[in-house]
């Protein structure tokens, strides 16, 4: 596999250094409270994944250029500061896996699945058959992990120059309970990335929960 090192996410405006110093929740020893949180990046082959992920881990590949299939799987590591879990400013270290969504890597899945805390399912919204087969990867990604429908995030990306409308697409009903987003990285690529830390700060709010629940089990 594949291991890219990528450059910090940066912050939004208006969550700046002086912010961050003010706001950041500290632990033992007044050491900022850092969560780790492992995301699979998962969808039908020509989605957008690996263009997402570039973008969103901020790595240093291009966003354009030839389409080249992702084999097997890829993982971006990367710091996300200031993240909002549960009210609480948190730090994060993201590891997120850009998983090749060709069917012949299945016999991977349940290794890609070990000790996940979210699953992010690309999808092109110019391809139909995109909508039937996203309905595999909740299935195997989400429903078999038992994961909660918030870990899970629905991007709709739009390719360059793309037509197609922002209208939520005809989803199966499974599907319609999850949040969606639609991205167009040409447009509005700041929407994409506030979303992404959206949709991270809860993931992390599962996570500190999870912690939260551990720590008192000790207790007692």
């Amino acid at each position: 596999r594949a291991v890219t090192k990528s450059r910090p996410l940066p912050l939004p405006l208006e969550q700046g250094p002086a912010a961050r110093a003010v706001s950041m929740v500290t632990g033992v020893g007044g050491q900022p409270v850092m969560f780790n949180a492992k995301l699979l990046l998962v969808g039908p082959s020509e989605s957008g994944k690996t263009v997402l992920a570039n973008f969103l881990s901020d790595a240093t590949e291009a966003i354009g250029g030839d389409y080249s299939p992702t084999q097997g799987v890829r993982i971006l590591e990367f710091e996300c500061p200031n993240v909002n879990g549960g009210g609480k400013n948190v730090g994060c270290e993201v590891e997120l896996w850009d998983c090749s969504g060709d069917q012949k890597f299945e016999t991977c899945w349940p290794a890609l699945m070990k000790d996940s805390n979210g699953v992010i399912i690309v999808f092109n919204v110019e391809v139909p058959s995109h909508l039937k087969e996203i309905e595999t990867f909740y299935s195997y990604f989400v429903q078999q992990q038992r994961l909660h429908d918030s870990q899970c995030l629905l991007i709709a990306h739009h390719k360059p120059s793309s037509a197609t409308g922002r209208g939520r697409p005809g989803l199966a009903q499974q599907l319609n309970k999850l949040s969606l987003i639609h991205s167009n990285l040409e447009e509005d690529p700041e929407q994409v990335r506030t979303a992404f830390r959206q949709y991270l700060g809860t993931v992390v709010s599962t996570l500190s929960e999870s912690r939260d629940k551990e720590e008192m089990s000790i207790i007692t």
